[in-house]
C-alpha cells in the first residue's frame, strides 16, 4: 500500500505538495469514487487512481530536463487569459506528465528544470530541503551597504521573515545597480518583494542557478536533457 500523495507524485501527475491540492480539489478518484481526505493509501496492482477522469499509473521511464523560460510567458499548461505558456516552447515533446520544479513569474526569466519524476520535483521544491536558486538582478538606484545586510539577514515578505540569504553587488552604472542572489525559498514573487522591502524596484530577473547546476548554454526558449551526472546531483541534494 502506498500514500495516495505519493502514487500521484510517482506518476508525474502532479509533485506531492501539489497532488495534495488535487485531492482536496475533489479531482482524483479512486476505482471510482471521489476522495478528497488526505492520508488514503492505494494499492498500485489493484487500485485504478484518475485524475479529472484520465487514469494515471507510475512512471518507469523519467525524463530530466534544463529549459530557459523567456520572458512573457507562464509556467503553467494552461492560462485563462490565453498567454503563452512554457509548453507551447516544448510542443515538440511527447513526455507524458511533464511538471516544471517550481515556478518563474510571467516577467521573470532564467532557468526552469522539468520532469516527470514527481518525488524529486518534491524534493526540490519543498522548503524543508532549502535547495539554493541564485538570481542575476538589475535595480533602480545604489545598494548601499545596509540594504544589502537587510537583505541578506532577511527582510519581512508578506508578513513573514525571509531566510538568511546571499547577495553580491556586482556594478553600479548608470543609474542602476546590478547583483547576484541566492535564497533557499521559494515564495511567490519573492526575489522582487524582497527587493521591495528595502525601497529598490527590480527592473530584471533571471534565474540562472538551482544548486550547483547553471543555466549557461542555452538561448532563450531552448532547452536540453540533463546529463547523468546532473541528474545524480539533484537526487542526493
Amino acid at each position: 500500500m502506498e500514500r495516495l500523495n505519493k502514487y500521484l507524485a510517482s506518476t508525474g501527475a502532479a509533485s506531492r505538495r501539489s497532488a495534495d491540492k488535487l485531492i482536496s480539489q475533489g479531482r482524483v478518484r479512486v476505482n471510482g469514487k471521489t476522495v478528497t481526505e488526505l492520508g488514503v493509501s492505494v494499492n498500485e496492482k489493484n487500485d485504478t487512481v484518475m485524475v479529472d477522469d484520465i487514469i494515471v499509473r507510475p512512471v518507469s521511464d523519467y525524463s530530466y530536463l534544463m529549459f530557459y523560460k523567456p520572458k512573457g510567458c507562464i509556467t503553467t499548461a494552461s492560462d485563462e487569459k490565453g498567454r503563452k505558456t512554457i509548453y507551447d516552447y516544448l510542443s515538440d515533446l511527447n513526455i507524458p506528465h511533464l511538471i516544471s520544479v517550481g515556478r518563474l513569474d510571467y516577467d521573470t526569466e532564467g532557468m526552469l528544470l522539468l520532469t516527470n519524476d514527481g518525488e524529486l520535483a518534491h524534493k526540490l521544491t519543498h522548503p524543508s530541503f532549502e535547495v539554493p536558486k541564485t538570481y542575476s538582478v538589475k535595480v533602480k538606484g545604489e545598494m548601499p551597504e545596509h540594504k544589502l545586510a537587510q537583505l541578506r539577514k532577511g527582510v519581512l515578505v508578506d508578513g513573514e521573515l525571509t531566510k538568511r540569504c546571499k547577495v553580491k553587488l556586482l556594478e553600479y552604472k548608470d543609474g542602476e545597480s546590478k547583483l547576484n542572489i541566492t535564497i533557499t525559498e521559494g515564495k511567490n514573487r519573492q526575489v522582487r518583494k524582497m527587493f521591495e522591502a528595502v525601497e529598490r524596484e527590480v527592473i530584471f530577473l533571471k534565474r540562472i542557478a538551482v544548486g550547483e547546476l547553471r543555466l549557461g548554454g542555452l538561448s532563450r526558449g531552448g532547452y536540453r536533457y540533463l546529463n547523468e551526472d546532473e541528474i545524480y546531483y539533484l537526487k542526493r541534494i
